[in-house]
């Protein structure tokens, strides 16, 4: 069995914004030579999520109308108490992004056969921004033969 690592980097959008990361892990499982094991992807940061979903533009818009109603980015957190934590003067009042990360996760491990991810006609994995614009790094490692 064989193990391969790499890292996709992209700068996202503003807000909560989903981008289509599935095209840079099929180029990650040709890199790694591995035909037939699984994919592991995992978000580097607090504020981001990975996602399995249709990348359908309507959606993508339903998504981010829900997230924002399960955690609505006025409503009152302590994490936003900047004042009262150790943390830098341009902190961002972001707990909304933290908790919507929560909900969704951090990571997906998907199949992969004959040299591909094993995902269905419409699925896409997405790394889901939730406090955006930022450059943004996400961990691969395929593991198989």
């Amino acid at each position: 069995m064989r193990n391969y690592h790499s890292f996709i980097e992209l700068e996202t959008g503003e807000g909560i914004a989903l981008h289509d990361i599935t095209a840079e892990l099929g180029n990650t499982i040709k890199n790694s030579r591995i035909n037939n094991g699984f994919l592991t992807v995992t978000t580097q940061h607090t504020t981001t999520a990975i996602s399995i979903n249709e990348y359908e533009e309507r959606l993508l818009e339903d998504i981010k109308v829900f997230l924002t109603r399960l955690a609505p980015p006025g409503d009152k957190y302590l994490h936003n108490d900047i004042h009262l934590r150790d943390c830098p003067p341009d902190e961002p009042e972001n707990a909304h992004s933290h908790l919507a990360s929560m909900m969704l996760g951090s990571s997906e491990m998907i199949a992969v056969a004959d040299g591909k991810l094993v995902l269905g006609q419409y699925q896409s994995v997405m790394l889901v921004e939730l406090d955006g614009s930022r450059k943004r790094k996400v961990s691969v490692q395929v593991v198989g033969d």
